[in-house]
């Protein structure tokens, strides 16, 4: 976020000046459902301790599914959550309208957040892949900015940003404080991966164009091949148990943040700033 922020496009209806501009809006039921239950497991206990546990899915689509299974979720362990969907095309509010439901509402906007007060969680997955790149910065600053702030306790609000695939089989994402970026998960069905560096494909529009020599995420991805590469013994214990040991070796060498419970669920996070693009 220390690079300077593009100017970010506008929409207008009705006279109210909207932040963004429309997404195909393509998605599917549990889509987003490995990005949601490591925000369940990760972020849960923000979401409790809050008075207002109130997130946002920032451009939901087409239809409402992704915002009724992340109430759904996010109840699991915290059961006081609300969910606000936000969408830029009113005519998709509209179609949401008949799914709202106690805790679950739909409003029209953009990057603005038209919600009261500041969100505990922001969700935008499979957005800001059809912006540029040098726009991201930009979108990122301002729904920093409309997060919960830090204090006693608490590190403030989330805000989950990223890409997968059609049906949810492969996802990256970049979980934002209010302070800026954190961390980069990668997630994935162990069964259908080939080698880790598939997961460059769905990397974030913050770095899927780096994905080159000489920046670190290639590096990062490279050193994640060749790891699963040495740790081809285990995979007769099955996919699981292959992908623990080449993340156990990646440890030595890069910043993983996160432990063998979650290597389980085929996830794996890294501190930001190793991954971060070179300006």
């Amino acid at each position: 976020m220390a690079a300077r922020a593009a100017t970010l496009p506008h929409s207008r209806h009705r006279g109210t000046p909207v932040v963004g501009t429309v997404t195909r809006g393509t998605t599917n039921p549990n889509r987003l459902r490995r990005m949601d239950r490591w925000i369940a497991a990760t972020h849960g206990a923000e979401l409790r301790r809050a008075g207002d546990p109130v997130a946002v899915d920032l451009g939901y689509g087409a239809a409402p599914w992704t915002a009724v299974e992340l109430l759904t979720r996010l109840r699991a362990a915290a059961p006081h959550a609300r969910v606000v969907g936000i969408e830029i095309e009113p005519e998709r509010v509209a179609a949401a309208r008949p799914y709202e439901r106690e805790g679950l509402a739909f409003r029209h906007g953009g990057f603005e957040i038209p919600v009261p007060g500041n969100p505990v969680l922001v969700r935008a997955a499979n957005v800001l892949r059809q912006y540029d790149e040098a726009e991201v910065a930009a979108v990122w600053e301002r729904l920093c900015a409309r997060l919960a702030p830090a204090g006693r306790g608490s590190r403030g609000g989330l805000l989950v940003e990223g890409t997968c695939d059609e049906i949810g089989r492969r996802h990256v994402w970049v979980a934002l404080g209010p302070e800026g970026p954190r961390t980069v998960t990668f997630a994935t069905r162990l069964g259908s991966l080939d080698r880790p560096s598939d997961l460059a494909e769905r990397l974030p529009k913050a770095l899927i164009h780096r994905n080159v020599p000489g920046e670190p995420v290639h590096a990062f991805l490279r050193d994640f091949d060749r790891a699963w590469a040495a740790a081809a013994p285990y995979a007769s214990y099955g996919a699981r148990q292959r992908w623990i040991r080449a993340v156990r070796d990646l440890t030595a060498d890069w910043p993983v943040t996160d432990s063998p419970a979650r290597w389980r669920q085929g996830e794996v996070t890294v501190a930001w700033e190793a991954l971060a693009p070179v300006r």
